[in-house]
C-alpha cells in the first residue's frame, strides 16, 4: 500500500508532515509477524487434493510475500528478495533457478529506461518538453489543464510517473498561485483541477509504454518467464498508446466541465511560463545529444520486429540481426549516453551526459521487485500452484470474455487503490495463467486487462505516487479526490474492458 505520509518504498521519500494514525503505524509491525505465521499455518495444512507437496510450500511462501508486500512490513524490494531464500529452504526450486529471473531480460529493459530517463534529467531536457508543451496548448483555465495533462502524459511513457508529476508539480504551483490571489489555497478551483489533472495524467500516460511503469514489464516478464513469449516495445504501444489517447480527453473532459471546473482567471499564466522557460536558457549540446538519441532508440523500438503489412514486409532491425531485442537497444542507448559528452563544438568534453554517480540513483529496488515477482511465478508454475488455483475457476468457462474482461478492471482497479499495483500485479500474473488453462482460454487478455486496470487507481492520495504528491499541494481534500476518482476508475473500467475487447485480438492475435 502507498502510504504518502512515509517514503515510499520504490520510488523516494514524500512530502505530507502528518503523524500517521495509530492503524497506520501499526501495519508494519502486525505484518511483520503475520506473514511467516501464516506460512508456516498453511505448511501445516494437510496438501489439498491435485496439488503437489511442492505447491502447497509454494502457496506458503508466496502467501508470506502477498502479507510483506500488502502491509509493508519491510520495504517491497526486500520482500521480492524472499524467493532466494524460501524456494531453495522449501525444496520449491534450486538457488540457480531461484536466481535466474532476477536478470531477466525485461529486467535490462526497464534498467535501460531508467537510464534514458536519467540522461534526459541530467540535462533538464524533460523540463523543456513539459514547458513548450504546456506553452504551445494555450493558457484559457481549461487549455491550462490540457497543456499540464499532455506535458504530464507524455512524460510518463518514458520517465517513471513519481518523478513526472515531481517535476511538474512546482510549475503547476507557480502558475496556480498567480491567479489564487486572497482565495484560500484549499478548494481552489483551477488548482483543485490542475493538481487533479496532473496525477492521472501520469498515472495514464504510464499506460502507453512498457517502460512507462511496472506493471507493464511485470506483463511483458511473465509471458516470458510462464508462456515462453515476447511481447515487444511497438506491439505493447499498439494497445497502450490508444488507450492513453482515449482516456486522457476523456480524463481532461469530465475533470473541466463535469467533476471540478477550473473557474475563470483573473492574471496571465504566460509570465510564469516564459520565466521558466527563460530560465532554462537556450537548447544546449547536450540536450540535443540526448534528444537524438531519445528518439532513435524510440524508432528502433518500434521497428525492431518485421512488420507484415498484407502481402508486403517491411524489415525490421531482425531482419539483420535476428538476436535483437528490445533490451539490446535499451542498453545500447544507455552505454552511449556514458559516452557522449555535455561539451559543445570549440568547449571542452566536459563530463559524460551520463554519469554513473547520477545513474547509480535509479530505482534498483523496481528492478529487484520484477525478479523477484519472476521468480515467483517461476514457483508457482513449475510446483503446479498456479494450476491449481486456475481449476478452480473452470466453471467460468462460459462465461462471456466481455463480462469476464470488465469482472476483472473492477477486481485490478479497486484493488490497486489500497495496494501497491506493483506487488499486486507480480502476485496476479501466474494466478491469471493458471485460470485461462483451466477455462480453455488465452491468458494474454486477462493479463494485459489487469496490467492495465492497475495503473488506474484515481480516487485516493495512497492509491499512486502521484496521487499523494498532488495531494500534499494541500489545494485538495480526500472528498474531492474521490469524487473525480470514482467517475474515472468505472470510466478507466470501461476503457480497457472494450480496449480488451475489440482491439487486443487485433495486436495479440490468438
Amino acid at each position: 500500500m502507498h502510504n504518502p505520509r512515509h517514503s515510499d518504498p520504490l520510488t523516494g521519500p514524500r512530502s505530507l508532515n502528518e503523524p500517521d494514525p495509530p492503524a497506520q503505524a501499526r501495519r508494519p509491525s502486525i505484518g511483520l509477524v503475520a506473514g511467516p505465521v501464516a506460512a508456516l499455518l498453511i505448511l501445516l495444512l494437510p496438501t489439498p487434493a491435485g496439488l503437489p507437496p511442492e505447491g502447497l510450500r509454494t502457496g506458503a511462501a508466496a502467501l508470506w510475500m502477498a502479507i510483506w508486500w500488502t502491509t509493508e512490513a519491510v520495504p517491497i524490494p526486500v520482500t521480492a528478495l524472499l524467493p532466494l531464500v524460501l524456494f531453495p529452504f522449501l525444496g520449491v526450486l534450486p538457488m540457480p533457478e531461484a536466481a535466474a529471473p532476477y536478470a531477466a531480460e525485461v529486467i535490462f529493459l526497464f534498467m535501460g529506461g531508467f537510464f534514458l530517463a536519467a540522461g534526459m534529467e541530467s540535462t533538464g531536457l524533460h523540463r523543456r518538453i513539459a514547458l513548450e508543451i504546456i506553452r504551445r496548448v494555450g493558457l484559457g483555465p481549461e487549455r491550462l489543464v490540457l497543456g499540464f495533462m499532455l506535458a504530464t502524459a507524455f512524460l510518463s511513457m518514458w520517465i517513471s510517473n513519481t518523478a513526472t508529476a515531481a517535476m511538474t508539480l512546482p510549475i503547476g504551483i507557480a502558475v496556480v498561485e498567480i491567479f489564487r490571489r486572497d482565495e484560500p489555497r484549499e478548494g481552489f478551483p483551477l488548482g483543485v483541477s490542475l493538481m487533479l489533472g496532473m496525477a492521472y495524467a501520469a498515472s495514464i500516460g504510464g499506460v502507453a509504454t512498457l517502460i512507462g511503469t511496472p506493471p507493464n514489464a511485470i506483463f511483458a516478464g511473465a509471458v516470458a518467464e510462464l508462456l515462453d513469449g515476447d511481447v515487444g516495445f511497438g506491439q505493447w504501444m499498439l494497445l497502450g498508446l490508444p488507450v492513453t489517447v482515449v482516456m486522457l480527453p476523456l480524463t481532461w473532459f469530465l475533470l473541466v466541465r463535469v467533476l471540478h471546473p477550473p473557474g475563470e482567471l483573473q492574471a496571465d499564466a504566460s509570465t510564469v511560463l516564459e520565466a521558466e522557460i527563460d530560465s532554462l536558457g537556450p537548447t544546449t549540446p547536450a540536450e540535443r545529444r540526448v534528444a537524438w538519441v531519445f528518439g532513435l532508440t524510440a524508432l528502433c523500438w518500434v521497428l525492431r520486429a518485421p512488420k507484415s503489412l498484407g502481402a508486403f514486409t517491411i524489415p525490421g532491425l531482425q531482419t539483420l540481426a535476428p538476436g535483437i531485442r528490445d533490451s539490446t537497444i535499451a542498453i545500447a542507448a544507455s552505454i552511449i549516453l556514458f559516452i557522449l559528452r555535455k561539451g559543445g563544438p570549440g568547449q571542452r568534453a566536459g563530463h559524460p551526459i551520463l554519469s554513473w554517480d547520477r545513474a547509480r540513483r535509479i530505482p534498483w529496488g523496481v528492478l529487484l521487485l520484477f525478479g523477484g515477482g519472476l521468480s515467483l511465478a517461476r514457483g508457482m508454475e513449475s510446483s503446479g500452484l498456479s494450476r491449481w488455483i486456475g481449476s478452480s475457476v473452470e466453471g467460468l468457462s462460459g462465461v462471456p470474455d466481455l463480462v469476464l474482461f470488465a469482472a476483472l478492471a473492477i477486481l485490478f482497479v479497486f484493488l490497486t487503490e489500497l495496494t501497491s499495483n506493483a506487488a499486486t500485479t507480480t502476485m496476479a500474473m501466474p494466478v491469471l495463467v493458471g485460470a485461462a488453462a483451466a477455462m480453455g482460454s488465452d491468458p494474454i487478455p486477462f493479463m494485459i486487462v489487469a496490467t492495465m486496470a492497475s495503473s488506474m487507481a484515481f480516487m485516493l492520495p495512497v492509491a499512486t505516487p502521484p496521487n499523494a504528491i498532488v495531494f500534499g499541494s494541500d489545494y485538495l481534500t480526500i472528498p474531492q479526490m474521490v469524487k473525480a476518482g470514482l467517475v474515472l476508475n468505472l470510466v478507466a473500467v470501461a476503457v480497457v474492458t472494450l480496449a480488451a475487447r475489440f482491439l487486443l485480438p487485433l495486436v495479440f492475435p490468438s
